[in-house]
């Protein structure tokens, strides 16, 4: 890959400059919806003419008509990938630009797990865009600091008394540059959320979390109660939590969008031909396809702000996710947390009305990938910080013939707890699986704690695109080692745990 190169610090910069780099009159506003355990063939354009042609799945059965309206507006990503498919590790990658090693955040954040949070001096997207001019929001879930005994209405206490904790106030020394603030850890009561807000004041609004924050967000838009400074461009995030689990009754969804799904037999919703439609989960498909659903309506009623401010011409909106869902398919439990493709392959689709031409794009764009990305397209590209380890492919949003080099290929990173204290909590993490994907090939390596090799995972995407067979790497063995070599050089250049430690250098070659 390219060498980039970027200045070590962050400058202040007027909308007046950001206009002047990007070559417009105006600088951009940026809306960054994300839900959470959303993944790509969930996507209803994906069983549309002119859709549906460029993969080689089956989209899901949803009624996303506001996405798929949007779609037809976008650059649409067919092969972005979370790189390390949970929450906390992947909005750590989303926020700064680096792999899970360098972040601060490669495992879930919790009590339990007190190394793992974005450090107060690390710089953020945020921290960027608010360096810029920008004004900058975050709305939804955060999930990416540590719980501490900071409750704003109780001091010295948590948040939630279970434990582990896994909820989380963030205080204002800790949000990176966002000044508008209506946020959370972590929380899984859908219809029952919480936030607490710039000044630190919590609020229960008993409504179905994405619908809430579309409203938040709607009303931020709009300025309606002065919530940003007017004279600037602003940069928006929303983490909705829908369709993340749970997924079982309607307490999880709106019955709206339950009564879409609910009468269709288990084998109208799982369609893909590795779903395994006699586990228990099955009984979920119907749950999570209507939280699907519920959060297209929420995405259309930002869409609807905007337009009804006129300010959608303006404004680069991006709808992504933080991982994908696995449901019943490979018989597995785990919703996310591997290399399959229902885990890693995540919707990702840019519109900016004037300067993207709407179509769908193969790119391999990975998690730290993201963060650049965004800065680049708001024409602040040449003031990504130092630290970040992923690539701008602005360039290839606004013209898809730049003269720009694609990624080859994406890593999988999956990390467990490691070495526990006397008091019961983590100290640090075990690299427990380390792979790559490209355009063919999926290749996962997993090892024993002692560090050997256990098991892997090896899938020819091009040929069983539903990975049903596991190819034994003697049968493809120039292909396996060309993988495990791409694999090394990858790791060696993030500077990854497995290269530091020469992991299965046997196997894996970590020269450059």
């Amino acid at each position: 890959m390219k060498k980039k190169t970027f200045f070590a610090g962050l400058l202040v910069f007027s909308p007046q400059a950001i206009c002047a780099v990007a070559g417009n009159n105006v600088p951009p506003n940026i809306v960054y919806v994300f839900p959470d355990q959303f993944r790509n063939a969930a996507l209803g354009i994906w069983q549309e003419k002119g859709f549906a042609e460029q993969v080689k799945f089956r989209g899901d059965p949803t009624h996303t008509p506001r996405l798929n309206e949007f779609a037809k507006e976008s650059v649409v990503l067919s092969s972005a990938m979370s790189n390390c498919p949970l929450s906390s590790p992947h909005r750590g990658s989303l926020l700064t630009g680096m792999y899970p090693n360098h972040s601060g955040v490669p495992v879930n954040c919790n009590s339990s797990r007190p190394f793992s949070f974005i450090r107060p001096e690390t710089t953020c997207i945020g921290d960027v865009f608010h360096q810029a001019g920008y004004d900058c929001g975050y709305i939804g879930k955060l999930h990416a600091d540590r719980p501490e005994q900071n409750d704003p209405a109780r001091p010295g206490h948590y948040v939630e008394d279970k434990q582990p904790v896994w909820d989380a106030y963030t205080p204002k020394e800790r949000r990176h540059g966002f000044n508008f603030w209506y946020s959370y850890g972590t929380f899984d009561e859908h219809k029952n959320p919480h936030y607490w807000d710039t000044e630190g004041k919590k609020h229960e609004p008993h409504e179905w979390s994405p619908l809430h924050e579309a409203r938040i967000a709607a009303d931020y838009i709009r300025n309606l109660h002065g919530e940003r400074d007017p004279k600037k461009p602003f940069f928006l995030m929303v983490g909705m939590n829908p369709p993340h689990s749970p997924y079982r009754s309607l307490n999880d969804c709106m019955p709206e969008d339950y009564a879409l799904y609910k009468d269709k037999p288990i084998e109208q919703l799982l369609v893909r031909d590795n779903a395994v439609r006699n586990m228990d989960k099955a009984k979920s498909a119907a749950f999570y396809f209507a939280s699907v659903s519920g959060v297209d309506r929420a995405f259309g009623q930002i869409l609807d702000a905007l337009k009804e401010a006129g300010l959608t011409r303006n404004t680069i909106v991006v709808f992504a996710s933080d991982h994908g869902e696995t449901m019943c398919s490979q018989g597995t439990e785990d919703p996310k947390n591997s290399p399959y493709t229902e885990s890693m392959n995540i919707p990702f689709m840019v519109r900016y009305p004037g300067h993207l031409t709407p179509r769908v794009d193969s790119l391999l764009m990975s998690s730290p990938d993201i963060m650049p990305t965004m800065i680049g397209l708001a024409g602040l590209g040449h003031h990504i910080p130092s630290s970040v380890q992923g690539h701008d492919y602005s360039s290839l949003f606004l013209n898809k013939k730049a003269t720009i080099q694609r990624p080859d290929a994406a890593l999988y990173i999956q990390n467990i707890d490691g070495r526990k204290g006397t008091d019961g909590k983590v100290l640090d993490y075990f690299p427990s699986a380390r792979g790559i994907k490209t355009s063919r090939y999926t290749l996962a390596l997993y090892i024993t704690r002692n560090k050997k090799l256990k098991n892997v995972l090896f899938f020819d995407d091009w040929n069983d695109p539903y990975q049903l067979h596991n190819i034994n790497p003697e049968t493809r063995k120039a292909d396996y080692l060309a993988l495990c070599h791409r694999l090394g050089e990858l790791l060696k250049e993030i500077d990854d745990p497995w290269a530091q430690q020469q992991i299965l250098s046997q196997l894996i070659s970590y020269k450059k």
